[in-house]
């Protein structure tokens, strides 16, 4: 497991999808696919909250195989009348950011099924979270359809312009089965070296800070 906290608990994955189904019979197969195989193999479900779009699809599916399902949402959210109130527990906060980052405390590892802007910002900011070492935690897109297809075009051309490592690319796993996306959500997170290539190169060199100056100076 990815976390101390995964030795004594159950696992728990956060699944990142759409607060709508999407076109695609295909996308909400495969929530209801990923929701019931967590179920089955007892790994709680972390997700925002939502009685919508796939969000409802992968929550309902879970809690129909018996699975805990944990949303966290916001006050915002629930004035517009999206959220769950069916889920084993429900937490509300204040704004995005203590959102996404209850998302993280709670979960081992994390899964971005296909979705809109909010599902694209919150698997970026968790990959970033992991290049800067805040965090070591697995990332996997579940590439529905090839729905990510374009992201990771985009990913290998910023590798080869010079702006993300070979090895930070790799830390967004890809999966095309939910069989193999649990796998991976799972398993230790990549290794990883610093984010600045700049510094491995000479072409910015590495500062040390002046001391502070003191009163007895």
């Amino acid at each position: 497991m990815s976390s101390i906290a995964s030795l004594v608990r159950p696992a728990r994955l956060c699944v990142y999808c759409g607060s709508n189904v999407g076109a695609a019979a295909s996308f909400r197969d495969a929530a209801r696919s990923l929701g019931e195989a967590m179920a089955r193999r007892g790994i709680g479900l972390v997700y925002g909250g939502g009685h919508v779009g796939l969000m409802g699809v992968i929550a309902d599916a879970a809690l129909g195989a018996g699975g805990e399902v944990i949303g966290v949402i916001t006050d915002q959210l629930v004035s517009a009348e999206v959220a769950h109130r069916g889920l084993s527990s429900l937490e509300v906060v204040p704004d995005m950011h203590q959102r996404k980052a209850r998302f993280e405390q709670l979960s081992d590892g994390f899964i971005a099924m296909p979705g809109g802007f909010g599902t694209i910002e919150e698997t970026l900011e968790l990959l970033t979270w992991n290049q800067l070492g805040i965090v070591r935690k697995p990332v996997v897109m579940l590439d529905v359809d090839q729905y990510w297809a374009g992201l990771f075009d985009w990913m290998d051309g910023a590798v080869s312009s010079g702006f993300v490592r070979t090895s930070h690319r790799m830390l967004a796993q890809r999966a095309h089965t939910v069989d193999e996306a649990l796998a991976l959500a799972l398993a230790p997170s990549p290794e990883t070296p610093n984010k600045w290539i700049d510094r491995d190169t000479g072409q910015v060199p590495i500062t040390v800070p002046p001391a502070p100056v003191t009163d007895d100076a």
